[in-house]
């Protein structure tokens, strides 16, 4: 980092004027513990000519300084996780609905003796030989869709294999495609850092929220945290309380990662016994119910 506080020199001595990415870094990397009068500064350096020309170009330098930000935010390991899981979804879906329209198509034209559907059926058709031409477009069609399903099946292995890299904690807690689906849903790993237990619980479930808020519906008690076994496994009674441990221990998870890196079993164990005595209530409740 260039050190001003000694130096008269300005922001840009040295930067060429034609050169705005050096100016941007100049910004960027240069820092002074009091005000100065840089325009004349500049001017000094020989990066403007005048006033006029010094504040042309520092608009230029600021606007590639936030173009290298933003570039630098979106190519983050975080964002790679976001725009995976979010194509996966993508290819997933795409698949379904072509495969709809497939069976819909080639379900009488070839006459498919074998019992299969959806995505199953598209494989099944991709295997055949076509007659003619439209039967040639509707195994081309179902080749896609195969080739779609394929795709979702490679993203995933990509976040079960990144996951665990970018965020080892949350990975670990919540599996690695919940825990991308978590940061997708937050906007990023530092978002949901710094979101409370509570947001974190019902990430996913928006809809149902702003109901609530509205009046028409309840509260909900979990958003996508429901697909993991420490909530769709706890009876129904306890699932409140299941999604509030799990969302708490989410959230330091989430914390850890993002501000330290490091794993943390302790965090893991505190999650496990916590669960073991919410979960221990319902074996309690069957005996009481024998007796």
């Amino acid at each position: 980092m260039n050190d001003l506080r000694s130096s008269s020199a300005g922001w840009f001595a040295g930067v060429d004027p034609g050169d705005p990415e050096a100016a941007a870094a100049a910004i960027h990397e240069s820092e002074a513990d009091e005000p100065r009068d840089w325009p004349a500064l500049a001017v000094d350096a020989g990066f403007a000519a005048d006033e006029d020309e010094y504040y042309d170009r520092l608009h230029e330098a600021t606007v590639e300084a936030a173009r290298e930000a933003a570039r630098a935010a979106e190519r983050a390991d975080d964002q790679q996780l976001i725009h995976a899981l979010r194509a996966m979804d993508d290819a997933e879906r795409t698949a379904n609905e072509l495969a709809e329209r497939l069976e819909e198509w080639a379900g009488a034209l070839l006459d498919v003796e074998e019992d299969a559907t959806g995505l199953d059926f598209a494989a099944v058709v991709a295997q055949r030989d076509p007659a003619d031409a439209t039967e040639e477009r509707a195994i081309s069609l179902a080749e896609r869709v195969v080739d779609l399903r394929e795709e979702r099946d490679e993203l995933r292995t990509f976040l079960e294999r990144r996951a665990p890299e970018v965020a080892p904690n949350l990975a670990e807690m919540a599996g690695p495609v919940l825990a991308a689906r978590l940061i997708s849903l937050a906007g990023g790993l530092e978002s949901l850092a710094k979101k409370p237990s509570g947001t974190v619980q019902v990430l996913g479930a928006e809809d149902a929220l702003f109901a609530h808020l509205r009046g028409h519906a309840p509260s909900p008690k979990h958003g996508v945290i429901f697909t993991h076994e420490f909530v769709r496994g706890t009876r129904p009674d306890d699932r409140g309380s299941a999604a509030r441990a799990l969302a708490g221990k989410l959230s330091i998870a989430a914390r850890i990662d993002y501000y330290s890196g490091d794993r943390r079993e302790s965090v893991h164990e505190d999650l496990r016994d916590r669960m073991e005595t919410i979960r221990a209530r319902a074996a309690d409740d069957e005996e009481v119910d024998d007796e």
